[in-house]
């Protein structure tokens, strides 16, 4: 049985593929999600606040995406291997809620389960490369704050 955050995780994913894949509006496929009857308050709120977190974002994660990525065009990624990253990747760097490897593990099941058989190996390659950065930039930022 998946945890609250996995299931919340899930929920995200299906309104942002669905956002990718049709012109309905943010709020409609919002709407929908709170009208889902299967998810407890604390999942909608925590997939609401991924959700949020990715549109609000959406521009940054879509550049580390291209910065790290660049075997696969963002353009000519499926469009669940990209949400996936966006959700992982906003986890990662706009959230001190979940710890990294733990943002990389889901986002790696996520693969495993809605995306192709080499999804997990792309999810997994560029989630360490930014994990490795944003770990070398916060030692960067203390070393200067030492000074």
């Amino acid at each position: 049985m998946a945890g609250i955050r996995r299931k919340a995780r899930i929920a995200a994913l299906q309104t942002l593929y669905e956002l990718d894949c049709t012109r309905h509006k943010a709020e409609e496929t919002g709407a929908r999600l709170k009208a889902e009857k299967t998810l407890t308050q604390e999942t909608l709120g925590f997939a609401e606040e991924l959700m949020r977190g990715v549109l609000q974002h959406k521009s940054e994660l879509d550049a580390v995406i291209k910065k790290f990525a660049t075997a696969f065009p963002l353009e000519q990624m499926s469009i669940v291997d990209r949400n996936i990253l966006r959700l992982a990747i906003f986890e990662i760097l706009f959230t001190d809620k979940t710890p990294v490897k733990v943002a990389i593990n889901e986002a790696i099941e996520l693969a495993k389960s809605f995306g192709s058989e080499s999804s997990s190996r792309l999810v997994n390659g560029v989630l360490g490369v930014v994990a490795r950065e944003r770990d070398e930039r916060r030692k960067d930022g203390k070393r200067t704050e030492e000074r």
